[in-house]
């Protein structure tokens, strides 16, 4: 299974579109266009087709935990919350 079979199936099971992706991705600083996006998801056949790197799959990992999650709480902000409920 390659980095593009696994990017579209994610796509699909949390129903993102493009718009969706690129917010995911910017959530982590990585900058992508619609156009490369696009590429990735052609058919292998398919004259503009463009293979998903590690670095693009990584990223959109990244900042898909962060967009179903939220951002990760700062150290000393837990320790906060836990001497607020002692």
């Amino acid at each position: 299974m390659t980095n593009n079979d696994i990017f579209k199936k994610l796509r699909v099971a949390h129903k993102l579109r493009d718009d969706d992706i690129v917010k995911i991705l910017e959530l982590v600083d990585f900058r992508i266009s619609k156009s490369e996006l696009n590429a990735m998801f052609r058919n292998e056949e398919h004259p503009k087709y463009m293979e998903c790197g590690d670095q693009v799959l990584r990223n959109f990992l990244n900042g898909l935990i962060i967009h179903l999650r939220g951002p990760m709480p700062k150290k000393g902000e837990k320790k906060k919350e836990e001497k607020k409920k002692d």
